[in-house]
């Protein structure tokens, strides 16, 4: 091989990486607004789901919680405030449960949905099922507690998964009940928060 072929080849890998790197920024340039529409969508869908009886839902601001970062919103009927909702995570077994928490006006838990995590398949992924996710229904801040055995003051965990199960009821849901307290009721950033 001479340096002639060596040369040949290089300018040929050259051109290939440049024409390869214009249509993927091409592509990008198309498709990261649709993809961004789409993720609003989802939100604002995810969060009428937690709070059908709201007309309108409101971001109110942005808090951090494990060094993540979070929103809380507010759902209003009219002039009236009929709760409020907050992103929260929760410490799993293996990966970060990302949560929305609707409470009512008073911060009685109403609903809550698992947004993501990465928890064990046929065990921790159980915090997505309705039999679960349903346990917090008219749950106070302080009922916010997983124990093993059958109970319908407190959050039954999920049999083998317990720390998934504490991650959210102790720690996503609890916390995040917790900081609207602080900020909505108290008027004062929550313990894990971060001014807005």
């Amino acid at each position: 091989m001479t340096g002639r072929d060596i040369i040949k080849i290089t300018l040929n890998l050259v051109v290939i990486y440049i024409v390869g790197g214009i249509i993927l920024t091409v592509v990008y340039a198309w498709t990261s607004p649709i993809i961004y529409r789409n993720d609003v969508l989802e939100k604002e869908r995810a969060l009428k789901e937690l709070m059908p009886e709201a007309e309108t839902i409101e971001k109110l601001g942005d808090w951090t919680i494990h060094d993540k970062h979070a929103e809380y919103f507010i759902g209003r009927r009219g002039d009236e405030v009929v709760g409020y909702i907050v992103q929260s995570f929760g410490k799993g077994y293996s990966s970060y449960i990302n949560t929305l928490i609707a409470v009512d006006k008073d911060f009685s838990v109403q609903r809550i949905n698992i947004l993501g995590h990465a928890e064990t398949p046929g065990l921790g992924d159980e915090i997505e099922t309705e039999g679960f996710r349903g346990q917090f229904k008219g749950k106070d801040k302080e009922y916010l507690q997983v124990v093993k055995t059958d109970t319908k003051d407190y959050i039954q965990a999920i049999s083998g998964a317990t720390i998934s199960s504490r991650a959210v009821a102790e720690d996503a849901v609890k916390n995040g009940v917790g900081f609207l307290i602080n900020r909505i009721r108290e008027g004062k950033d929550g313990e894990q928060s971060d001014h807005e």
